[in-house]
């Protein structure tokens, strides 16, 4: 079985996609420098608690999902990456509901990977 070569980049598809993992990185990492630095450090707290960073990482990546996995399922009918995707997003918004945390930022943690690996499967699958 080999591997299929990534599409293009001038696709608009694969661009998209591209996009949701390159976001979902961005909230991996904006979690994971939060807990340290707050955690740790006692620093940002104010910045990088606020709810509306939280809010407007998923709805960020409810659209480019939608934009892509969800046109991807509907047009190719590829279940998996939508799966993979809608739980993940749905990990996100809980972890939304929860209180600053370790419970929250395992919810997120764990969502941005589901999200970010549903991007990779479309990505793939598309090619």
């Amino acid at each position: 079985m080999s591997e299929r070569p990534l599409p293009e980049p001038g696709g608009l598809r694969g661009r998209f996609d591209r996009l949701g993992v390159f976001i979902s990185g961005l909230c991996l990492v904006h979690c994971v420098a939060g807990l340290f630095l707050i955690g740790v450090l006692g620093l940002g707290g104010g910045v990088l608690l606020n709810p509306a960073i939280h809010r407007f990482g998923l709805l960020a990546g409810f659209v480019v999902g939608v934009m892509t996995i969800g046109s991807a399922a509907i047009r190719n009918g590829q279940r998996l990456p939508l799966a993979l995707g809608a739980t993940g997003l749905a990990l996100m918004a809980a972890a939304i509901a929860n209180d600053h945390g370790t419970a929250e930022a395992l919810l997120t943690i764990c969502g941005v990977v589901l999200v970010a690996s549903a991007h990779i499967v479309n990505i793939r699958r598309t090619c």
